[in-house]
């Protein structure tokens, strides 16, 4: 299956260094979808620009806390001067969504 996902410009570019690796998402009905093997193409957000990455594993987490304490910060996609927090995932997700459908940490290489 093929999946198209947007990103902001700061985490797509990190994907498209290989910088960062795991995408974090909601685990609801349409990533549950999602399988190893399957490719997600990933829109910049600002520029339209696309590159293709394939699925090499998927994380599932009760909350992004969990997510974040299993992984270094780079592979989330922060620089080493930033600090990582979980609560930064409150832009995208409610605590009741997060709570009815926990998190995912989406693992991709690029194609």
């Amino acid at each position: 299956m093929e999946y198209i996902m947007h990103l902001n410009e700061k985490p797509f570019f990190m994907i498209k260094s290989g910088k960062k690796d795991i995408e974090m998402r909601l685990f609801d009905e349409k990533r549950q979808k999602i399988k190893v093997g399957d490719t997600i193409e990933f829109a910049n957000r600002e520029t339209g620009q696309t590159i293709e990455t394939e699925v090499v594993d998927i994380h599932t987490f009760e909350n992004f806390e969990k997510l974040y304490s299993s992984f270094d910060k780079s592979r989330l996609g922060y620089y080493e001067d930033e600090e990582a927090k979980p609560e930064d995932m409150a832009q995208y997700y409610s605590v009741p969504e997060i709570e009815k459908y926990g998190v995912v940490g989406i693992e991709v290489k690029l194609k």
